[in-house]
């Protein structure tokens, strides 16, 4: 783990970013746990651990486009998100956009 990736407290987002981390090798990764804002709402996973914010930033995603970036993280994370996570936003970046921003 590099210094711009922080390991995720709960078991779904430690799987979160286990998985993103085989699957694209970020250069930064932050995976947030939302879920207590949604509490009481359509979706909230009594658990806990239903809705996330991955932020993202990889040379995989060079010369892709916004949706393809999406695809990729969402592809990643398909048994996740069909068994387990509610909700999940995603900015995904590659190095150069994180570097300009």
């Amino acid at each position: 783990m590099t210094p711009d990736q922080k390991m995720p407290a709960g078991p779904v987002a430690r799987e979160i970013h286990a998985r993103l981390m085989a699957a694209l090798d970020p250069l930064a990764l932050d995976v947030i746990d939302d879920s207590a804002h949604h509490a009481g709402h359509a979706g909230h996973d009594p658990r806990g651990e239903s809705h996330f914010t991955v932020r993202i930033t990889s040379a995989a995603f060079i010369g892709q486009s916004r949706l393809a970036r999406q695809r990729a993280v969402n592809t990643a994370l398909a048994t996740l998100l069909k068994e387990r996570v509610h909700a999940l936003a995603i900015i995904a970046r590659s190095p150069e956009e994180t570097r300009s921003s």
